[in-house]
């Protein structure tokens, strides 16, 4: 790209004004709240994990947090019911 682009002062054409469709900055940097857990994952589950990460350019722990919610958001509501107690 050595070449020097030149504008010249010509007719654009027809112009139509588009609706802003893009998020406002406070939308970007929201952030869900988190809890940090300890857990125990196999070393073939973090290798794929980090393996993709790195192809990714992200982290690997917010790949698995990201598969978790996507999990969780497809499941439907379990209705919970108390357990009765033998006599």
């Amino acid at each position: 790209m050595s070449r020097k682009i030149v504008y010249k002062d010509e007719p654009i054409g027809d112009v139509r004004v588009v609706k802003d469709f893009l998020p406002s900055p406070e939308e970007l940097v929201f952030r869900e709240d988190s809890i940090k857990v300890t857990i125990s994952l196999s070393k073939k589950s973090v290798d794929f994990f980090k393996t993709e990460a790195d192809r990714h350019h992200t982290q690997y722990q917010r790949m698995i947090r990201n598969l978790l919610d996507a999990y969780v958001d497809t499941q439907k509501p379990v209705r919970r019911t108390a357990r009765k107690q033998a006599a």
